[in-house]
């Protein structure tokens, strides 16, 4: 019997060992076929293996600044920037492998040991999907499917996927593709927009607290949006951070010490109509539009495509320097902003019935608001809905919960009710400015401020607009009359009433030009101090003695292009141009007579690094070097002894108390030697200053979207006090950097210099105007 019980247990034994060896089997058979079914599309297609070790996600293009920071980016939905996995600190991959799956580094893409828990506490106790099977989701799979049996197929899809990618991929190729694919929200795609937005820092810099912030947020960044829901992810974040300790990524104390801390937001959204350089990115947009259209990527075999901007990551590198930018940013909101309150205090309904219109008729002012109407979105939009002229009408006069724009407001808008009538109104009272910086020796453009604020006031006004010059024309009449007739600065020409007669140099009628004043001293000014007082009588001499015609050639060689008249008004500012001509011009005169045409991007790269374009300067001799320093050294003497003074002097509240409260930034104490301009056109309409130092030329303009938006007088409306304080404003911020390089030497004098420019007379009046201050209320166009 004993026999017996031995031999049937020995039976059952080996039963149970044939069994096991069956089900393993057929476990291996089943899950080997599952792979191979799904590998031959039979849960759906899988991508090529090209496909796979070449992922295509959409790339935002960067747009690179000269000292190496990002100004911003171009794209449609995918605000994405690829990161390397060099460039993540190791605090933030620990994170990571900690929260999402603590044995990365062992497994080849899926975790058996956490599969099988999955399975038999049903998920209870936490998933299985490693870093390689989420990222396998991300990139090929998509959205897990409400339906069971999709999403039994996706899973399979994700194991075969994940296998694959870490056969393609080494597993720090993997962690990278994975922060860098996932969107964190608020226009957050890829851990480098994460880091900036949320924290206005490069991944790099990311400290433990703000790293496991972000690794929480994989969780669903949703639900887990520190904009919304501070708190929750607060909890999440701390969760993080007992994972990293719970594998000894950091310290139990750590842990305490960094659960502790309240969460630090630096918010910094990332949207083109917001952050640094707004008017000058969407320049660039232009610019690379116009570029793409013109070199089409390598052709492959009979095709071709286009570049797009906006999906295929490539790197801008353009001459503009952050800081410099945000120098010239911050002096336009400090000027504009006390400017524009003492502009409203002087037009408030009790002092200008036509606010904010001045000195012009009823149906000038219907004219003005006709035509805005029909430029708006508003009439443009309704009328391609097919609504009548009527209904568009009647709807501007209808009140409507609007947002607009506001300098007292910290976020500098504010909520209102107004009818779209009164709002354009409102809108049509806030001057507007512009203001471009430029090496002249290289023609790199450094700084770019196109208007006031780009979400409210789209226009730019450095390149698009184009305004009378007013006297900072002048000094091209100047360089002609020295250039052609070999003049000295030190020459007189008397101050005295000046006509050119009819039928000369183009003239239909007499011209007599009066100066600013209306006065007539009879004393003879040297060029210099005439320049420096902007007198219109001896600007007038010097323009029929050389000719307008001369002078309108000279200009076309320094970059002007629009349309001069070859008249003799000329000489007085009556040319329309643009900051952006401007400013390339004058610095033929810093750069010793060779025009430079100014430069905003340097070279184009694609995403793989690959050059696809380099500048090619283009320059051109314009004047000898005599007579550029000629100029320079007759436009020292306007911030010598002329309408510029302010910018060296103090004291003129003595005369105006109020003045420190308006005009922002005086007394600014320049003691370096400065080359200069004002410019203020007819009704104060606009306001100008052209200043330079020997490495840098700024120029600003300041005036109203329409002529009829000025200043009653010229106390606030000339272009020394409207333009002049944003470049004062700005060179002294640019001064307290010295990594910025900003010059303070002279301009280089030639060493053959053979046009005397020395002015003893002028000497006594620069000590004269400086005791006086009678500049300051000098008018200058």
């Amino acid at each position: 019997m004993a026999k017996e019980v031995k031999k049937k247990t020995t039976n059952s034994f080996s039963k149970f060992i044939l069994w096991f060896w069956i089900l393993f089997g057929s476990g291996i058979a089943i899950v080997a076929l599952i792979f191979l079914s799904a590998s031959w599309g039979l849960f759906g297609e899988l991508p090529s293996y090209e496909y796979l070790e070449n992922p295509q996600t959409n790339l935002a293009s960067q747009i690179i600044s000269s000292d190496g920071n990002l100004l911003g980016k171009f794209y449609l939905d995918d605000n994405r920037t690829d990161v390397k996995f060099e460039e993540l600190p190791d605090n933030l991959v620990n994170a990571l492998i900690a929260t999402e799956d603590a044995r990365f580094k062992d497994h080849s893409g899926i975790d058996a040991r956490g599969t099988v828990r999955a399975f038999a506490y049903l998920g209870s106790k936490g998933g299985a999907s490693t870093i390689s099977q989420q990222l396998a989701r991300q990139l090929f799979v998509g959205v897990r499917s409400r339906s069971k049996f999709d999403a039994v197929k996706q899973k399979i899809k994700e194991w075969v996927l994940a296998i694959r990618l870490e056969r393609s991929y080494t597993k720090e190729e993997i962690i990278s593709m994975y922060f860098n694919i996932y969107d964190f929200g608020n226009n957050a795609d890829g851990i480098r927009s994460a880091a900036r937005i949320y924290f206005g820092k490069e991944p790099k810099d990311l400290k433990i607290e703000e790293s496991a912030m972000l690794v929480g947020m994989f969780k669903n960044s949703s639900l887990f949006n520190p904009m919304r829901r501070e708190e929750m992810v607060k909890d999440r974040r701390d969760v993080v951070l007992s994972q990293m300790a719970k594998y000894e990524y950091i310290s139990e104390v750590e842990k305490d010490s960094l659960q502790a801390m309240k969460m630090d937001i630096n918010y910094n959204p990332e949207t083109h109509s917001v952050g640094l350089a707004t008017y000058f990115r969407m320049y660039l947009q232009r610019f690379m539009k116009d570029w793409i259209n013109k070199n089409p990527k390598p052709a492959i075999g009979d095709e071709s495509d286009r570049y797009n901007l906006y999906l295929d990551g490539l790197k801008i590198y353009t001459t503009i320097d952050s800081k410099m930018q945000a120098n010239a940013e911050e002096a336009v909101n400090e000027h504009m902003t006390k400017l524009q309150a003492e502009f409203f205090h002087q037009n408030t309904p009790d002092r200008n019935k036509t606010a904010p219109f001045l000195d012009i008729t009823p149906e000038e002012t219907k004219g003005i608001m006709e035509r805005a109407m029909k430029n708006s979105d508003r009439w443009k939009i309704m009328k391609s809905a097919g609504k009548s002229e009527k209904e568009i009408r009647e709807s501007f006069d209808k009140k409507t919960e609007m947002t607009v724009f506001d300098w007292k407001s910290p976020t500098k808008e504010k909520d209102t009710i107004l009818t779209p009538r009164d709002s354009i109104r409102y809108y049509k009272a806030f001057l507007r400015t512009a203001m471009m910086s430029m090496e002249p020796q290289t023609g790199h453009v450094k700084a770019w401020v196109g208007g006031i604020n780009y979400k409210h006031f789209q226009y730019d006004n450095v390149i698009q607009g184009a305004r009378q010059a007013g006297s900072t024309f002048k000094p091209f009449v100047y360089a002609a009359a020295i250039d052609q007739l070999r003049l000295s600065p030190c020459e007189t020409r008397p101050d005295t009433q000046y006509c050119i007669e009819a039928g000369k140099h183009g003239n239909m009628e007499p011209w007599c030009p009066r100066n600013s004043n209306l006065k007539y001293s009879g004393n003879s000014y040297t060029l210099k101090k005439a320049l420096a007082n902007s007198v219109n009588t001896v600007t007038a001499q010097l323009i029929d003695e050389v000719g307008p015609k001369s002078v309108v050639s000279m200009v076309r060689n320094l970059g002007l292009s629009g349309d001069i008249l070859e008249v003799p008004s000329i000489a007085l500012g009556t040319v329309d141009v643009n900051v952006y001509e401007m400013v390339g011009a004058y610095g033929a005169f810093a750069n010793q007579g060779v025009y430079v045409k100014p430069v905003m991007v340097t070279r184009i790269e694609n995403k793989d690094g690959t050059v696809l374009y380099e500048y090619v300067p283009e320059t051109k001799d314009v004047l000898s070097k005599d007579v550029s320093y000629a100029i320079l050294d007759l436009m020292k003497g306007v911030t010598q002894g002329g309408s510029g003074t302010r910018l060296r002097t103090t004291g003129y509240n003595k005369w105006r108390p109020e003045y420190d409260e308006i005009i922002t930034g005086y007394p600014y104490k320049l003691t370096n030697p400065i080359a200069g301009k004002t410019g203020t056109t007819q009704n104060n309409s606009d306001g100008w200053f052209m200043g330079m130092v020997p490495n840098l030329v700024t120029g600003v303009w300041v005036g109203g979207e329409e002529r009829a938006v000025h200043f009653k007088s010229i106390t606030y409306g000339q272009g020394a006090s409207m333009a002049l304080p944003i470049w004062g404003l700005y060179m002294t911020k640019n001064y307290a950097d010295e990594e910025l390089g900003i010059s303070k030497e002279d301009f280089e004098k030639p060493s053959d210099m053979s046009i005397e420019i020395n002015c003893d007379e002028f000497a006594a009046d620069i000590k004269e105007d400086n005791d006086i201050e009678d500049d300051l209320e000098d008018l200058d166009f």
